[in-house]
């Protein structure tokens, strides 16, 4: 991953070698904060942001599942490049705001838990393995380290919008 890419802020965010233990690591220290945001926070719009914390969590879902298939692409040593996705054109197709927040939260867990299990059952070369997606170039090891430094990323602005996800 070159240094100018959008995504170094979560590789930043995310300086763990191991990218099993990384995840889910995550998966039972960070991810459990989100249960303690409210239906009624999670339903609303705070400036300067446009999207609610129910957006937030469907959004996180949404590009676990894009960073996993990219990185068992590459695994399996496919070197077909991956376009990008708009995160934006996602959101207008998708109805988070009209579902239960606990079931969007339940649906990450679901998501992080199949990305745990494809690290985790990953021999180590593969994590080398390299690919393009989004017109940058990855490693395996890479795409779960942005899994994790995506999502500490977002919890930290949760964080800074109720105050209970931290």
């Amino acid at each position: 991953m070159t240094e100018s890419a959008p995504f170094q802020r979560y590789l930043d965010l995310a300086p763990e070698e191991n990218c099993a233990i990384a995840l889910q690591i995550q998966f039972e220290q960070e991810l459990p904060k989100l249960q303690l945001v409210s239906e009624d926070q999670a339903t609303i719009v705070h400036p300067p942001y446009q999207w609610t914390i129910k957006e937030v969590v469907g959004h996180l879902s949404d590009t676990e599942r894009v960073f996993a298939y990219r990185a068992l692409r590459f695994a399996r040593g496919d070197a077909t490049p991956l376009p990008g996705f708009e995160q934006d054109d996602y959101m207008l197709a998708a109805n988070f705001n009209d579902r239960p927040y606990a079931e969007l939260v339940q649906e990450l867990y679901l998501v992080r838990q199949s990305t745990i299990e494809l690290f985790r059952t990953l021999p180590k070369e593969a994590l080398e393995r390299e690919g393009t997606a989004s017109g940058f170039q990855w490693t395996v090891r890479d795409l779960g380290r942005c899994s994790v430094g995506h999502v500490r990323h977002h919890l930290q602005i949760v964080q800074q919008r109720v105050g209970s996800a931290s």
